[in-house]
């Protein structure tokens, strides 16, 4: 299977060469700050399926002290993938063309969720990461 995403205004496009697992949404205010939304969608990728096909040279990339960051496109703001210890770590579902099949499995860190937010009932959820943590 491939995967294509591309950020809002078309000038970054990537590739996965295999498929999305794990999809999860992130809670945590982190993540509602860096998604200017209630929480995260993404899906981790495995970092040698993944590609960048144009606009690398318009990334900009904010890592924070623990390895983990995120890359955006320096033109439209989009947040197009995570990055753990300098590596592709997964891709966020909005940016990604097309179904991606996979569907949101765990919505972590929802302990520290915004107070207006209101969980569905039925979802999977933990106060804070998955159980094993990062993969």
């Amino acid at each position: 299977m491939t995967i294509s995403g591309e950020c809002f205004c078309g000038a970054i496009t990537y590739e996965v060469s295999g498929n999305l697992r794990d999809a999860r949404s992130c809670h945590c205010s982190r993540c509602r700050k860096a998604f200017s939304s209630q929480a995260s969608a993404y899906a981790l990728v495995n970092a040698d399926e993944f590609d960048w096909l144009t606009g690398e040279d318009l990334l900009t990339s904010c890592v924070g002290k623990h390895g983990f960051g995120l890359q955006f496109c320096s033109v439209c703001g989009s947040t197009l993938c995570g990055l753990f210890g300098g590596a592709v770590h997964g891709v966020t579902l909005g940016c990604v063309n097309g179904d991606p099949e996979v569907e949101i499995g765990q919505h972590i860190f929802v302990g520290s969720k915004a107070t207006w937010e209101v969980m569905p009932d039925g979802v999977t959820t933990f106060d804070e990461g998955p159980p094993s943590g990062p993969r």
